[in-house]
């Protein structure tokens, strides 16, 4: 095959070198027509004569030396056509050197030199677009019968290129036949000879124009709302959506082209936050680590990320020893030569984290393990005081006492304006970390996140679960809505924050518009491949802790920028040392007492905690037919970003 393929390529050479020929004698031919006016009196018929070969000769080796002998021509480029005067100059300059030093006789015309130039690069360049016409329009369209025509969605220069790469494969299933793009001044205008029909609020009129079946989106290019209206419009119209890489993904991979159904990151996510990794890097490499909760959702992607920068040693601290387990053999498996030490052990346990602390010396500590699940908490109130406040004083106070350099505490936009027990006990760890800040060497500061897509309890996973089993999908409120973020977004987020923090902050990721969970149920039922019809919605009213809308910021409290414009910076309201240290002592002696009585000690001690705010959801306010054809879903208080518990 490898012999055969040569012997093809040699053969064209050599093609290619007789046509070139050809083109030249021509061009050299119709520069004496021309400035005869079609009239060459003898003389210049012996001039053509007598000169012709070594013209011809001067021009295939020049051309050759300039790579413009050979080439596909089907892929002709404007660098090609550079190339292509170049080489034209070049021979034509030197032709003319000869001519003039050394024929004595039939010296050539200039004006013929100039004309031959001219024609030369009209008939080669010429040839070679009128090809690349060929092969780009017209053998596409004698052969797309068995292509389906798509609409793409986004007209900018990755969509033009994407555009071009399909329509020059005949072999692929889809040929684009327009964009869908949302600015107004590209609609009626031609990209890349395709031509931009309109945006994708008519995306329904424009597929029945154009005879499309398919909507194709570039993947980073469209998110959120927009997609999922996109999407929306397109199930009534039974419009297929299909999302692509972009360029850069697909020219790592095969020459197939890559598409994939839509999934719930595509519908959730805003436009993609841009770290400072190279500051994070310079931050992490070879410096002891410590994350605790490590076994978790965040926490694991936080190890998985620190993990590429290169740490001197990462300390694994978690307590579930199945979850530390199977994250400390994903890491050992990708071969980086970093150490990596699992410790299994409870952040309540003063004499286990100090023993980890004096032999392991971390330099950077990141705080993921928290108990996160706001129902389970409101049954368990103690156990949300030990791990989430008693837990984080003790590391925040080993971390002031062993000069760790920085200290990322994990937290929630639960715990703004509380409603919940596990809220309560997040803000209150919020509290301590800030006042230790004040009079610590080590760098403390928070981090709150919105809701986390695929996490550990989240909300995601129970609707699929729901679904599979052929529903009800349950949601307590047709009105619930949450902001969402990604594992990877969220766990970036922690380590900018640790890279920029100079003691205090409370960072904020710029979440975007919140999202009702109602809608986030039906997206999951259309990617399910199903219709609202199909699965049944049932609401069953809000639970105390829940709130209807989170909050990421107090009303007084001080926002400031920071090096990253997506990302703010807040300050607590001021707490004296001596007030919040008396705070968790009071809290402290609640955790063997009844559920009512810790809720109550904890709002006597919390003003901010409100757990009478869950009960102004009125009841009867979230009934809704049980038929509706639609889903509810519950455990969206589990829809909480933070970390499984240690």
């Amino acid at each position: 095959m490898r012999e055969l393929a040569q012997q093809l390529i040699s053969r064209r050479i050599y093609l290619l070198a007789v046509v070139h020929l050809a083109i030249c004698a021509l061009s050299y031919w119709s520069a004496f027509q021309l400035r005869f006016d079609f009239a060459v009196p003898p003389y210049g018929e012996a001039i053509f004569w007598h000169s012709l070969t070594w013209v011809i000769l001067v021009k295939l080796v020049v051309f050759q030396c300039f790579g413009s002998l050979h080439g596909w021509w089907r892929y002709v480029t404007f660098a090609d056509l550079a190339s292509l005067i170049r080489a034209s100059v070049a021979s034509t300059l030197i032709i003319a050197a000869i001519d003039y030093f050394f024929v004595e006789i039939y010296q050539i015309p200039r004006s013929v030199l100039l004309l031959d130039w001219g024609t030369t690069l009209l008939l080669l360049g010429g040839l070679r677009s009128v090809w690349r016409l060929i092969h780009e329009h017209v053998w596409p369209s004698l052969t797309a019968e068995d292509r389906r025509p798509a609409l793409l969605v986004g007209a900018d220069q990755q969509g033009i290129a994407l555009a071009w790469q399909i329509n020059n494969r005949s072999k692929l299933d889809y040929y684009i036949v327009g964009f869908l793009d949302e600015n107004k001044s590209h609609h009626g205008t031609r990209l890349g000879g395709i031509p931009v029909v309109g945006s994708t609020q008519d995306v329904t009129s424009l597929a029945d124009r154009h005879d499309a079946q398919d909507v194709l989106v570039v993947a980073d290019s469209t998110y959120g709302s927009r997609l999922r209206d996109l999407m929306e419009r397109c199930r009534h119209a039974s419009i297929r959506v299909k999302m692509i890489p972009p360029v850069d993904v697909l020219l790592e991979g095969s020459h197939r082209l890559q598409v994939r159904d839509i999934n719930i990151d595509d519908l959730l996510r805003r436009e993609p936050v841009k770290l400072d990794t190279e500051a994070i890097k310079a931050m992490l490499a070879s410096r002891r680590v410590m994350v605790t909760g490590a076994g978790g959702s965040i926490g694991s992607e936080i190890c998985r990320q620190i993990l590429n920068c290169h740490p001197a040693e990462l300390m694994l601290v978690e307590r579930a020893e199945n979850n530390l387990f199977q994250i400390h053999q994903e890491l050992l498996r990708t071969g980086l030569g970093v150490k990596v030490s699992p410790c299994v052990a409870d952040i309540r346990d003063e004499d286990r984290m100090r023993a980890l602390f004096e032999g392991k010396r971390p330099e950077i500590v990141f705080h993921a393990a928290a108990h996160k699940h706001v129902p389970l908490m409101e049954s368990n109130p103690g156990e949300a005081i030990a791990n989430n406040i008693l837990g984080t004083k003790l590391l925040t106070d080993l971390s002031d006492e062993y000069d760790v350099e920085r200290f990322v505490l994990i937290s929630t936009d639960k715990a703004v304006n509380p409603t919940s027990v596990m809220g309560a006990s997040k803000h209150l760890a919020e509290r301590y970390v800030h006042v230790r800040s004040e009079d610590s060497k080590t760098k403390f500061v928070a981090v709150r996140f919105g809701n986390v897509l695929a996490s550990a309890g989240s909300v995601v996973p129970i609707f699929q679960d729901q679904i599979r089993r052929g529903g009800p999908i349950t949601v307590t409120h047709p009105d619930m809505e949450r902001y969402f973020m990604t594992i990877p977004e969220a766990s970036q987020l922690v380590l900018e924050a640790a890279s920029m923090g100079g003691g205090g902050e409370i960072f904020v990721l710029h979440m975007g518009e919140p999202v009702k969970i109602v809608d986030l149920a039906k997206s999951l039922i259309q990617l399910s491949g199903l219709s609202p019809e199909d699965i049944q919605i049932k609401f069953t009213g809000a639970r105390p802790g829940e709130k209807l809308y989170e909050e990421l910021l107090f009303d007084d409290e001080e926002t400031l920028a920071t090096e990253n414009p997506k990302v703010r910076a807040a300050r607590h309201r001021f707490h004296s040392l001596t007030e919040v240290k008396e705070a968790i002592h009071q809290v402290a002696k609640l955790i063997h007492l009844p559920e009512e009585e810790v809720r109550a000690g904890l709002a006597a001690v919390l003003p901010e905690y409100g757990p009478a705010l869950a009960a102004d959801v009125k009841q009867e306010d979230t009934q809704r037919d049980a038929a509706a054809p639609l889903l509810a879903t519950s455990e969206l208080t589990e829809a909480d970003g933070l970390e499984k518990t240690l």
